[in-house]
């Protein structure tokens, strides 16, 4: 692993290829549990790569490339997360009418926990894949979102709570 990424930072296109393989599966898990959207998680596992290609020199080795990958990725979602409510606010602010976007889980994703994640607001999901599923510490977590960390508890009892109702449904 090590090999290639040093390849892929002398600038070795295949080796990144490669890398993408190696990672593109669970980049992309992330990214849809943290946008509870396919095309959606779509876009934000080709922009993660995108930008883990143009920061590669940044990559200094410190910790495993996956985690630096794993970061770039969750920016990537939080930062494109702003960006939306960014645009909706102007559309508010324009007086044009918001739509809100279906939450219809891929028939790939049937399996009952997935579906309920999905369901899950997306503030509350946000920290419960954060905490729950990925492992981040509430600070971590307060970090990359900008939220206090009281309200981040808050949204973590809230997102167990919704997922207790959904799945003894």
């Amino acid at each position: 692993m090590a090999d290639l990424v040093l390849r892929a930072k002398s600038g070795d296109r295949e080796a990144f290829q490669r890398l993408y393989r190696e990672h593109a599966g669970r980049v992309y898990a992330l990214c849809l549990r943290l946008a509870g959207d396919p095309a959606r998680a779509e876009e934000l596992t080709q922009d993660t790569f995108v930008l883990a290609w143009r920061k590669l020199g940044s990559f200094r080795g410190d910790a495993a490339f996956s985690s630096w990958l794993h970061r770039i990725a969750v920016n990537a979602v939080f930062q494109a997360g702003r960006s939306e409510k960014r645009r909706r606010a102007r559309i508010v602010e324009s007086g044009a009418a918001l739509e809100t976007p279906g939450r219809e889980v891929p028939p790939g994703l049937r399996i009952d926990l997935e579906r309920a994640i999905a369901g899950l607001p997306a503030g509350a999901r946000s920290v419960f894949v954060l905490h729950d599923i990925e492992g981040y510490k509430h600070v971590e977590i307060a970090e990359l979102t900008g939220l206090a960390v009281g309200t981040l508890k808050a949204q973590l009892h809230r997102a167990r709570r919704l997922l207790r109702e959904a799945l003894d449904r």
